[in-house]
């Protein structure tokens, strides 16, 4: 197939949802960089890379595939200092090709850990960055919620209409720390603390050796997901 663009409906033209399905096949013993060079290449000029900036891993991993590759940058108005600092220095460190989005005027009456604050401050800004795209990636893992043990590494996103890559799913969290010591990426500084799954500050706190990394996201309430990915 050469074309990447795709009517925007909830199910995948069949043609696509077979390359999909044998390719997400084919990628789970495939290495992420084999997998975002494939879907650089298929998706050409209209491929987004979403990183929550964790961890460098996903951007290294882009950049080294295509040093001018998209990379997007959620600034919902809640993160922690250090989060943008590193963004910075990630910035920098790559001179990427980065594009920050922040939220509208109606997520003021929304604050942080209120009922509609990740749909207003992630879910739109994200709808925003991916309108007019065919694919996106992002760094979800199969290992980081009981929610995402199930991730496919391509399949197509019912909700938004385009295809989205997954190409760390298969990795563990000790895959990613080695993948950091390799190739002496710089870690977010809150990781020393304690903050083992980094999301905006009032919803996120620092957990005991030991426990689930995501047990510090949304500790006070059932809420296991922002949305993004649902």
């Amino acid at each position: 197939m050469e074309s990447a663009t795709f009517p925007t409906t909830s199910t995948a033209p069949s043609q696509l949802q077979d390359e999909l399905d044998r390719r997400s096949a084919e990628f789970e013993s495939a290495q992420p960089s084999e997998i975002i060079a494939w879907s650089i290449k298929r998706f050409e000029g209209s491929l987004t890379v979403a990183c929550s900036f964790q961890d460098p891993v996903l951007v290294d991993l882009a950049v080294k595939a295509d040093p001018n590759i998209e990379i997007v940058f959620l600034d919902t108005g809640a993160h922690f200092p250090e989060t943008l600092r590193y963004v910075d220095e990630v910035r920098s460190l790559y001179s990427l090709n980065l594009r920050v989005l922040e939220p509208g005027l109606e997520a003021d009456a929304w604050p942080c850990g209120s009922r509609r604050c990740c749909d207003l401050r992630k879910v739109e800004p994200l709808e925003r960055a991916l309108a007019g795209r065919a694919a996106w990636v992002t760094g979800l893992k199969r290992v980081d919620a009981d929610t995402r043990r199930h991730t496919p590494i391509a399949a197509w996103d019912a909700n938004r209409g385009m295809v989205k890559i997954n190409p760390l799913a298969a990795w563990t969290d000790g895959d990613i720390a080695a993948y950091m010591d390799d190739h002496d990426l710089p870690a977010h500084p809150l990781m020393s603390q304690g903050y083992l799954s980094i999301g905006c500050a009032p919803t996120t706190r620092p957990v005991a050796p030991g426990d689930d990394p995501r047990s510090g996201r949304w500790a006070d309430s059932e809420k296991t997901e922002c949305g993004l990915h649902l």
